[in-house]
């Protein structure tokens, strides 16, 4: 199959992935994680001439070969549909690139079609797909968001500054930003003296999660309630986090909700 002469129809996306290179190609060549952003029972052989197969949650299905493989960087496959219409099975090309940039990775695609007309349809197709795409990706990259989140929380109720620092030393990047009414922090550095100054000047404060942990594409967003020792509310809100690759908290951003 020749892409320039029997396809001369491209459709081209670019997105970023939060997740370095290596763990993102693993979507192109494990069955399992394949199905996580296709649908159930579709599966791919990633080595030449191996069958690329997709079922789509509306039964549609999707058939191909894997025509070139280079990991993590690089898979191509033949693309059509297995009733026939809008087009055969195998006939189109998608070629995915993979390119690092510092945590996250460049996902380019390239989907070349004999007609004008099937590409045009595909276009909000790969627009969804992708997003579903990168929506695997981070779930499961994040997938100890929560976590992270409470032990956030514990350490501005912890009132040992050991214990304290150490949690935020494995949940939270050294360069952790952190903002609301009554903060604007820049770094780790800066936000060991200010938890302390916390606990001096109200001693006994502890602060909460109050339900679900909300989590899209790296960012995530938890509820919380202040209280004093004793037991009475002192303040809620809601924390916006942003996590990076690594699964550590980048940035904190903070908002009191209004008393009453």
């Amino acid at each position: 199959m020749s892409s320039h002469d029997a396809l001369p129809h491209r459709l081209d996306r670019t997105v970023v992935i939060e997740a370095e290179r290596a763990i993102v190609f693993r979507y192109f060549t494990e069955s399992a994680r394949w199905a996580t952003w296709w649908g159930p029972g579709s599966t791919i052989d990633a080595r030449p001439r191996g069958r690329a197969y997709i079922r789509h949650a509306n039964g549609i299905e999707v058939a191909g070969e894997v025509v070139e493989i280079d990991p993590p960087r690089r898979i191509s496959f033949t693309y059509g549909f297995v009733s026939g219409k809008p087009f055969a099975a195998g006939s189109s090309l998608v070629t995915i690139n993979l390119h690092q940039e510092g945590a996250a990775t460049r996902l380019v695609l390239t989907h070349e079609f004999a007609d004008a007309g099937s590409r045009d349809e595909h276009v909000q197709g790969w627009r969804y797909q992708l997003s579903v795409f990168g929506n695997v990706v981070a779930n499961d990259v994040h997938a100890g968001a929560a976590e992270a989140v409470d032990a956030w929380f514990a350490a501005w109720s912890e009132p040992e500054a050991a214990a304290r620092e150490a949690t935020l030393a494995r949940v939270a990047a050294p360069e952790i930003a952190f903002r609301d009414r009554f903060s604007l922090i820049s770094g780790l550095a800066d936000l060991k003296p200010h938890l302390a100054a916390v606990h001096r000047f109200m001693p006994g404060m502890r602060l909460r999660r109050e339900g679900a942990v909300r989590h899209c594409q790296g960012m995530a967003l938890a509820d919380w309630v202040a209280t004093s020792t004793d037991g009475q509310e002192r303040g809620r809100g809601t924390n916006v986090f942003v996590f990076r690759g690594a699964g550590l908290i980048e940035s904190v951003t903070g908002f009191w909700s209004a008393p009453g």
